[in-house]
């Protein structure tokens, strides 16, 4: 088991906090980050909005169905960024081991504190009540020895929490959680492992290396060491993103032609995902995967780039016309992305979301 004393700070619903936070007369209303019409997604909403069941990445039209009485606010990404800079500023105090995942979350190696607090609890106690006096918005932190650890700790006792693991805690702590809570244990992973009566972390932890790794090819060594609570990845300051991007197995397999929906809904996560990342991306990346397990890529880098999630879905659809395949030939995966991140332009952030 690793020495290291990691915790993971996430803001809580960060997007509509912040609106909250600065026009009173949205507090405790359920608010959704998002322009309105059927070509944007959701960026952020309330506790209060979360209720009636929005959530991040959602289609706006949806949400709004979900929600008729959420009020949409149009995302102010200077905004965000400014505050997000504030809680970084505080996270330095602390350690320079600091590894942002996007504006709203990050990982702190605090195994050495630069203020000479006794324990890695006190620092997130100490980080989360600056954060609350300072910035005026609640922080949700986990603490524990590694990463892995302390990003399922932080979303625990969400929102406004705090959750430790320590080390002689772990294999009690894992044992009972459902294997999605396990990082690249997505649906159809989660499926088969249900097949092969692996349900909860303990029974992976039951499996040999082995029969993990036969079952799951390299990644079987993943799940052997997560399934341990073993995750050696160090915290990486200012690691740059290198791409965003988001897939679906398909149950059953599908023609090309039959894609479109899972492309479209595919290219929603990814805008999403895509508007937390301070940079821009420059190039659009179609995946798939055949029936026998032959990966496939194409990629383009546009001249405009897309400016809403219809936009990126568009470009990812052309990249479809750009894919060789056999008569009848059926897929078995499907996945949009993004990649060659750069600096941002400066153009007016409120633009991106507008139809």
């Amino acid at each position: 088991m690793s020495a290291r004393k990691i915790v993971h700070v996430d803001m809580d619903a960060f997007y509509a906090s912040v609106e909250q936070r600065d026009r009173e007369e949205l507090r405790g209303k359920p608010v959704i980050v998002a322009w309105r019409g059927k070509r944007s997604v959701v960026c952020a909403a309330s506790y209060e909005a979360r209720r009636f069941g929005v959530r991040s990445a959602m289609a706006a039209s949806y949400a709004e169905r979900l929600c008729p009485q959420g009020i949409f606010i149009p995302p102010d990404f200077t905004r965000y960024r400014a505050v997000s800079r504030a809680v970084r500023e505080i996270f330095l105090r602390y350690t320079d081991l600091v590894e942002p995942l996007s504006l709203d979350e990050a990982y702190l190696d605090v195994t050495e504190n630069k203020v000479g607090l006794p324990t890695a609890t006190r620092v997130a106690i100490a980080i989360r009540q600056q954060i609350r006096e300072e910035v005026h918005l609640n922080a949700s932190a986990g603490v524990a020895p590694n990463k892995f650890l302390a990003k399922i700790a932080s979303d625990w006792r969400k929102p406004n929490g705090l959750f430790v693991i320590q080390p002689a805690e772990v294999e009690g702590f894992l044992a009972p959680l459902p294997v999605g809570r396990i990082p690249g244990v997505g649906k159809v992973t989660e499926q088969k492992l249900a097949r092969l009566g692996m349900r909860t972390v303990g029974d992976v932890r039951a499996r040999t290396l082995e029969e993990l790794q036969r079952h799951f090819g390299r990644y079987g060594q993943r799940l052997y060491e997560l399934a341990r609570g073993v995750d050696e990845n160090p915290v990486v300051p200012n690691r740059p993103t290198q791409s965003i991007s988001a897939e679906d197995t398909f149950e059953q397999d599908v023609l090309l032609s039959e894609m479109e929906p899972m492309i479209r809904r595919m290219a929603e996560k990814v805008w999403a995902a895509s508007r937390k990342e301070p940079r821009s991306a420059r190039t659009v990346v179609l995946k798939l995967k055949t029936a026998d397990f032959q990966i496939r890529t194409r990629s383009v880098t546009p001249t405009v780039f897309p400016a809403s999630a219809e936009e990126l879905a568009s470009v990812a659809l052309s990249l479809v016309e750009r894919a060789p395949q056999a008569p009848g030939q059926k897929f078995r995966l499907v996945g949009v992305g993004l990649g060659n991140f750069s600096e941002p332009e400066a153009k007016a952030e409120g633009l991106l979301f507008q139809e």
